[in-house]
């Protein structure tokens, strides 16, 4: 009896080299997003509709064609968005089939919706890429639309199942570069020991002609890129705590 291939919604793919998991990465992106965060620069990607609908072996298909390269240059596959835990199933059996298929795997996720993720598939992930957009409550909130804790469960949860991360922290001028809230947050990443690193991402605009082209405002239009003493002066609380920050 033939079974009917694990399909989903996908917005596109791309290779990249050193800002979504190690080596040079295949990337998917999947599309759909609960989340509307101010500075998003994949609005694109927030609805289903976004996409394109694509079956496992065809995204399989398409990973095979770069494996030599990927492989060779020390790296593997990230699936991103959007939210991939907003397809669990289908981004699983990615992570499952790239698994299987000795490739290293990457999960790129906000967190939001952590306790979509089965233990299996997260068996499957070699290393979660963590967001965590901020650490006080309310600025989450207004930043995001969602609730922070969620993501704060699924570290502690990842953390639990010896799941390495990377976590990621965009830097916005009057949003995320509080010291209070930084330091808060340093603190709470310290105390997990699957962190590898703590990537420092300064906010930037890279996105607006996208929400033109949607015929969307840019929320933070207005807001400037962080300078670089404050990007470091973040690095540094995250290193007080004995985190490798970039």
């Amino acid at each position: 009896m033939s079974t009917v291939p694990s399909v989903g919604r996908i917005h596109s793919w791309d290779l990249s080299t050193g800002v979504d998991g190690p080596g040079t990465r295949f990337v998917l992106f999947v599309s759909g997003c609960p989340l509307r965060c101010l500075y998003c620069a994949n609005p694109d990607t927030w609805h289903m509709r976004d996409g394109r609908t694509a079956t496992v072996d065809e995204v399989m298909a398409e990973i095979e064609k770069y494996r030599a390269f990927i492989t060779t240059a020390g790296g593997g596959v990230t699936i991103t968005g959007g939210e991939p835990l907003l397809q669990t199933a289908f981004t699983g059996e990615i992570l499952r089939r790239c698994k299987r298929a000795g490739l290293h795997t990457a999960l790129d996720t906000s967190g939001f919706l952590g306790a979509r993720a089965g233990d299996e598939l997260l068996a499957d992930t070699d290393l979660v890429l963590l967001d965590i957009k901020s650490f006080d409550i309310r600025t989450y909130r207004r930043l995001t639309g969602g609730e922070l804790g969620p993501t704060l469960n699924f570290a502690t949860r990842l953390d639990r199942l010896g799941v390495r991360m990377w976590i990621r922290y965009v830097l916005v001028p009057g949003w995320t570069d509080h010291a209070d809230a930084v330091e808060g947050l340093a603190r709470f990443v310290a105390g997990l020991d699957s962190v590898d690193r703590v990537d420092v991402l300064p906010f930037h605009k890279l996105g607006a002609a996208k929400y033109e082209a949607l015929g969307l405002p840019f929320p933070l239009s207005d807001t400037p890129a962080p300078a670089p003493e404050s990007v470091e002066r973040v690095r540094e609380q995250f290193r007080a705590q004995g985190l490798v920050a970039y």
